[in-house]
């Protein structure tokens, strides 16, 4: 993906006046009920609100003076061999190992240091348990073991893992400006088995959602809005989360949005095996053009209303 400052800007001229103040939606409790409402009624998952783009050839090149952001997720410690699209930054939307354990921390840091993007940004997935503090103070007092190697593990071994990554930038319920880009960052998600960075649906999650900075342009979440890639087949559910669509298309509206967590959203699973995309999309006045090439990776893009007069980009 690839955008120009002077479009960053033009876009904010253009939403000016158009955000609205979010609250817990009518529906939240229940996604795939108000998918359904809000794709009869209000058509927000289809066109005009969605332009679905045809992907090049992942070696376009790059129109000068452009940024291109490379965007993968779930990447679950399995980037032996893989082979990664060039670009100017890379962008990992969360569960980068299978439990947070420092080795694989330590293996996830390694590799990102092979690669050659100038600037590194990486949130945190529910599989990242030692990530959340509060969740590992709550699983080392149980008298079972949910998941054993975590929870075998002591304060003293997980306390700082955030500092094992010393290759990129962390985001946790923050951000940074690269290249003139405010990026925002945040791990939660709709309560999920158990898992890291739970939250009910509702007020606890839209309170996470409240800190998104209205100016953000890129924002990287690990779980998707409610229709975006989140649709689970055996349990023939959405699984989206309600607040952040509407805190994404009514007040923040960003530039891009990234995120994964649902590895049956964008890929077949085969042997417990995801085959995804790893994706880069170009951003230019009036369209988009979304190049990828596949990879055991997933990540979401969705382009938001108000962006721009092409909205959500999807996969």
């Amino acid at each position: 993906m690839a955008f120009t400052l002077s479009e960053i800007m033009a876009a904010r001229r253009q939403q000016r006046g158009s955000r609205t103040a979010v609250d817990v939606d009518e529906y939240s409790a229940n996604p795939t009920q108000a998918f359904t409402f809000y794709n009869i009624n209000q058509g927000r998952f289809q066109p005009p609100h969605v332009h679905m783009v045809e992907p090049l050839p992942h070696d376009t090149p790059k129109p000068p003076g452009y940024t291109r952001f490379v965007c993968v997720s779930d990447t679950h410690s399995r980037t032996d061999g893989m082979q990664m699209p060039y670009g100017d930054v890379l962008v990992h939307a969360g569960d980068f190992t299978e439990l947070g354990l420092p080795s694989e921390v330590k293996k996830f840091n390694d590799w990102l240091g092979t690669l050659p993007y100038e600037i590194k940004i990486v949130i945190a997935g529910n599989h990242e348990l030692t990530f959340d503090q509060e969740f590992m103070a709550d699983l080392i007092k149980q008298d079972f073991y949910y998941f054993p190697s975590a929870s075998k593990l002591k304060p003293e071994n997980y306390e700082n893992v955030q500092s094992l990554l010393t290759n990129c930038i962390y985001l946790q319920d923050s951000e940074v400006t690269v290249r003139g880009f405010r990026i925002y960052g945040s791990p939660w998600q709709p309560w999920y088995y158990g898992w890291g960075f739970n939250l009910p649906r509702g007020q606890a999650l839209l309170d996470k959602w409240n800190q998104i900075p209205d100016s953000t342009d890129i924002l990287v979440t690990h779980c998707p809005p409610l229709g975006f890639l989140d649709w689970v087949p055996r349990k023939m559910q959405r699984v989206g989360c309600v607040e952040l669509l509407n805190t994404v298309q009514r007040r923040v509206q960003p530039k891009l949005h990234v995120f994964g967590h649902i590895h049956e959203g964008s890929c077949r699973m085969r042997a417990r095996l995801q085959r995804c995309r790893c994706s880069a999309v170009a951003l230019r006045k009036g369209g988009f053009h979304q190049e990828h090439v596949p990879l055991s990776c997933a990540a979401g893009l969705v382009l938001t209303e108000a962006s721009s007069e092409a909205l959500p980009c999807l996969f």
